[in-house]
């Protein structure tokens, strides 16, 4: 009878408490769940800064999802400390203003109004970059608590209330350069190799650049050919923001290698120069064209697609979409600039030396070339086109040197001036120290070996 009793208060006791233990039940998954997300979230974010050795290649958007997983454990941490808290994450798209994403988020106009109020000092909201974040934590009743703006990895802005309204401040990233090693083999194009590193297409531009004058990519890459670089790079929270200095670059193409390095003959004002010291600045570039193929070479005997018959064709034609700049490959003084029978639209520059070069079938002169106007080289002076007798798209490029026509591939121009005698002895440190941190295996030397070992695709940092 005793146990009876006993076994029946029990279960009135345990049936006061059913209630509770329903509400416990059903809550505790979620809680599991929220503090197990929140505690992997912790854990991978605290991690992957030791984990990051080499730089991580550079991603299209602006938020990246390594980039992302703070975010996470923000947005769960502060969903566990502060419940009656709300915390807005937002991107800037293409073709949409600040105000329009704020509100998006359920921000009201008038909040919208004071955080732009409070970023109009340092931020211009009529040239705001397509994948810029933000992040707004607003208390119950909505209104805010904080606000922070991440315009680029080194460029955050924090907005907090400060008396009736909102006050704005730059938090101060710090900036951390590194000096990489890029290398690799050409496939299809220098352009998709550099991409296949993860590069971005100014490094490549960049580094065509730099050998602008010595090698014509328009007609001489081959698949096969190999690249290297030492270049600065700068990141900020462990995320890249930009490019340096390229410190010193190499191009081999057929056994031959092309290299330039990174001087400074005084403080803020440098040039990249030959291993034997000289400027990789000539009086021509190699191509009025950056990227394009040749679809016709200089030859006295080439069936005309128009008029028929084997005709001499002293020319260069290099096939490019219509509108494409083209630049003048020297400095020099227009001669003309007009219709030209079957040459179309053309513009004839005189040059030093007796050199003269000729730029046919343009779509458009560039604004200010006329007759008399004096150009700098590399400056723009018309548009690829298809005037005249042309069957598409194409510049006819034409160089003539003392009133006859020349190949242009085959021109040897004058070298830029050499490094001063009393910086030589520098500059020799400096080479041969870029020259053994670039290829560690090969001898260091002022001459680099023909051929080096072959790269498949290699990066690796240092720290500077």
């Amino acid at each position: 009878m005793r146990d009876l009793k006993s076994r029946r208060n029990i279960e009135r006791l345990l049936g006061s408490q059913r209630p509770a233990l329903r509400r416990y039940g059903a809550m505790g998954p979620s809680f599991f769940l929220a503090a197990f997300l929140l505690f992997s979230a912790l854990v991978i974010s605290y991690l992957l800064p030791a984990r990051e050795i080499t730089p991580q290649p550079p991603q299209p958007t602006a938020s990246s999802s390594a980039a992302s997983l703070p975010r996470v454990a923000e947005s769960l941490l502060e969903a566990v400390l502060h419940p009656s808290h709300r915390v807005v994450h937002g991107v800037i798209g293409r073709g949409q203003t600040f105000a329009e994403v704020l509100s998006a988020k359920g921000l009201s106009g008038r909040l919208t109004h004071e955080i732009g109020q409070a970023l109009r000092p340092y931020v211009n909201f009529r040239k705001i970059q397509a994948g810029t974040t933000f992040r707004a934590r607003l208390d119950k009743k909505g209104a805010l608590l904080d606000f922070r703006y991440e315009a680029s990895p080194l460029e955050i802005y924090d907005v907090t209330r400060k008396g009736p309204g909102l006050q704005a401040t730059r938090r101060e990233i710090p900036v951390e350069r590194r000096v990489e090693t890029i290398a690799g083999t050409v496939t299809s194009s220098l352009f998709e190799s550099m991409e296949g590193l993860g590069e971005k297409p100014e490094l490549t531009v960049r580094f065509v650049n730099i050998f602008l004058w010595d090698f014509d990519f328009n007609s001489n890459a081959r698949p096969g050919d190999q690249f290297r670089m030492l270049v600065e790079k700068e990141y900020g929270g462990g995320t890249f923001v930009r490019y340096g200095k390229i410190l010193i670059a190499q191009y081999e193409n057929r056994g031959k290698t092309y290299t330039g390095i990174y001087f400074e003959t005084r403080p803020g004002k440098g040039d990249f120069y030959t291993p034997k010291g000289r400027s990789v600045r000539k009086t021509f570039l190699r191509s009025p064209l950056r990227f394009t193929r040749i679809s016709s070479r200089y030859t006295h005997r080439r069936r005309h697609p128009i008029l028929g018959g084997v005709r001499p064709h002293l020319a260069i034609d290099y096939a490019a979409p219509r509108g494409t700049p083209v630049r003048s490959v020297a400095d020099g003084v227009v001669l003309s600039a007009r219709w030209k029978g079957g040459n179309g639209k053309s513009v004839l520059v005189r040059h030093r030396n007796g050199y003269r070069t000729m730029y046919n079938h343009l779509s458009r002169f560039a604004r200010g070339i006329r007759k008399g106007t004096r150009v700098r080289q590399k400056q723009v002076i018309g548009y690829v086109g298809s005037t005249g007798l042309s069957t598409g798209s194409h510049l006819d490029y034409r160089v003539v040197k003392n009133g006859r026509f020349v190949n242009p591939l085959r021109q040897k121009f004058i070298p830029g001036d050499p490094i001063p005698k009393s910086q030589r002895a520098t500059f020799r440190v400096l080479r041969d120290r870029l020259l053994h941190e670039l290829q560690p295996s090969t001898p260091t030397s002022a001459k680099v070996a023909p051929d080096p070992p072959a790269v498949g695709g290699k990066k690796s940092a240092r720290r500077s």
